[in-house]
């Protein structure tokens, strides 16, 4: 029976498991008697084990061959748009495992002769090593919530566009009726970029107004209640007043005054505006300076008559306030919070309640 003298090699035999019951007993025995020898083994089992350990980022290199093979499947049914932040982070990731994998190669070169040196310099590699299995393990896990987060529409393009507004932060929304109009789904667009599918809660054709919800659970449109309320009666003529709305992918904002308390043709559940409107602002809040919802765009007048029309709020109260099975009880706010603020402080605030509905026909 012999025992080698390379504390290194006995070390790689000693973890692999090489190391017959013999050479075990010499091995506890020199080190019981030489404590140099006893340190430096000790410490290279540590370090072996620690490059060893590093073998589990080839796993992690596979798993980024899986997902980049999946990504390049869906991309020919569709394009996923990801925000900013998940490429960060999928970055921070794939820059990782880069670093990751050229230590590790260095590290195992065969040529690698074990100086007092280079024994040094792979202990602070390994170092490198533990901190960056932390780090990789950690952006492996915000990618993969980041992914599970994102929301996208369906896949067939959009056939109609307009804007809604939240009732309350519990999901419910108003938008017009005519934009919803023989939709096989609706999603709405937020701030944000993400997609939410809605649904039907109740209509009102004659006064042009729909009632949504959106379907995914504990949905808020933002922190606390909306900052706005909704006027009970009608505005008088020549109050002035302002609207947000989507007539392309960024919001718009338009100023005016109400004309007329009537609408089209004298209908009294409307108001006669000048107001500049466009396309795809149906279903627009119209709001007074006291930040109150006074209306629901709802028309755009022929450029002969250069009229928009709304609905009025009050129509609104009256048809949340249907008894029938199909309509749940809606509580709306009963703070004002814009009252107090400047134009553009009130334009800040709605636009995280104020958002594109976006429809789709097969």
């Amino acid at each position: 029976m012999s025992i080698n003298n390379n504390a290194w090699e006995l070390a790689e035999a000693y973890v692999s498991g090489a190391l017959s019951k013999d050479e075990h007993g010499a091995l506890k025995l020199r080190m019981a008697s030489d404590v140099a020898f006893a340190a430096e083994f000790n410490e290279n089992v540590r370090l072996i084990k620690s490059l060893q350990e590093s073998g589990k980022q080839k796993r992690f290199r596979n798993m980024l061959k899986d997902i980049e093979h999946a990504e390049t499947g869906i991309e020919k049914a569709k394009r996923l748009f990801l925000s900013a932040h998940i490429w960060r982070t999928a970055a921070v990731a794939a820059s990782v495992a880069i670093l990751f994998s050229t230590i590790t190669i260095w590290n195992l070169k065969p040529s690698i002769q074990k100086t007092d040196s280079q024994y040094n310099i792979i202990r602070g590699e390994v170092d490198v090593i533990k901190r960056s299995q932390y780090q990789l393990k950690q952006s492996q896990k915000q990618l993969e919530k980041d992914i599970k987060k994102i929301n996208t529409p369906p896949p067939s393009p959009v056939r109609y566009v307009g804007t809604g507004f939240a009732l309350n932060n519990d999901g419910y929304f108003v938008t017009s009726a005519h934009v919803t109009e023989n939709a096989d789904s609706v999603y709405i667009q937020i701030q944000s970029g993400d997609y939410y599918k809605a649904t039907k809660i109740a209509v009102n054709t004659d006064a042009d107004i729909a009632v949504l919800k959106v379907e995914k659970k504990n949905f808020h449109f933002g922190k606390g209640e909306v900052p706005y309320t909704f006027a009970a009666k009608k505005t008088g003529i020549g109050a002035h007043i302002y609207t947000l709305g989507f007539q392309t992918d960024d919001i718009m904002y338009s100023e005016g005054y109400i004309s007329s308390k009537n609408g089209y043709a004298g209908n009294d559940l409307q108001y006669t505006l000048e107001l500049p409107a466009g396309h795809g602002q149906s279903g627009s809040p119209v709001i007074d300076e006291k930040g109150n919802i006074v209306g629901i765009l709802a028309a755009i007048g022929s450029q002969e008559q250069a009229n928009t029309y709304a609905v009025s709020a009050q129509s609104l109260l009256a048809l949340l306030e249907t008894k029938s099975p199909d309509m749940p009880a809606i509580h709306l706010p009963k703070v004002n919070k814009l009252g107090k603020m400047s134009r553009d402080q009130q334009i800040e605030k709605m636009q995280t309640y104020t958002f594109s509905v976006k429809v789709y026909k097969k």
